[in-house]
């Protein structure tokens, strides 16, 4: 079992460090080769929790804050988010999509499952992919646990 688990940590590792950067590199649209991997993921991140902080950007990020501002500052002008003072506190901003990044963010989501899909039905049957979203789910779970106890 431990050498099994050990196995799976390396393969979980290599898919998510270098399976994400060689789909986004095989996909032919300017709309994913004009932006980072890091700016499409703050993009999403936005469109589902936001509007969310720098701060919050940084932790599920997890990146420094620094990198963060410098990534809001090109989308910010390149017209895709906004930045906005809190109606309660000044000091605070808020990070929001403007209705070009919602725009982006549905086709980036779109062009990504297009080309994720065709990637799985080519090479994965049924069976496999019941199993591949039973563990996904599985393993979702356990990183939101994981998030919770820290």
């Amino acid at each position: 079992m431990e050498k099994q688990l050990q196995e799976a940590v390396e393969l979980f590792e290599e898919v998510m460090v270098y399976g994400t950067e060689r789909v986004l590199k095989s996909i032919d649209d300017p709309i994913i080769h004009d932006y980072s991997p890091e700016q499409i993921q703050m993009m999403k991140i936005i469109g589902k929790h936001g509007p969310i902080t720098a701060g919050s950007l940084a932790v599920m990020q997890g990146v420094h804050k620094s990198a963060i501002s410098n990534r809001l500052k090109k989308l910010e002008e390149k017209g895709l988010v906004r930045i906005v003072k809190s109606d309660s506190d000044q000091r605070s901003k808020w990070v929001e999509l403007t209705d070009d990044g919602a725009d982006f963010v549905e086709k980036a989501k779109a062009i990504l499952s297009s080309f994720i899909s065709s990637l799985l039905s080519d090479h994965i049957d049924e069976k496999e992919v019941e199993q591949f979203v039973k563990t996904f789910r599985k393993l979702k779970e356990i990183m939101k646990l994981g998030e919770e106890e820290r």
